[in-house]
């Protein structure tokens, strides 16, 4: 199984549905689960937990950067 492609795969669907961000954010291994379909060992969804945590946050902080950017022009 390649992590990083589930991933992104969790990230994507988590952007798409506010919903599934908010489950997530409360229940994220079985949100994680639910969506891979695959019931993973917990080694390996930590994993996936703290890389989805870490791409959500990266993402958030571009969005930020990206409006800031337009306000010192």
């Amino acid at each position: 199984m390649d992590i990083k492609e589930q991933i992104s795969k969790v990230v994507e669907e988590i952007s798409r549905n506010p919903n599934i961000k908010e489950q997530f954010e409360k229940e994220p291994v079985k949100v994680i689960e639910k969506l891979i379909g695959v019931d993973l060992p917990d080694d390996i969804i930590m994993k996936v937990i703290d890389g989805v945590k870490a791409k959500l946050t990266m993402d958030d902080v571009s969005k930020v950067a990206g409006a800031l950017k337009g306000v010192f022009k």
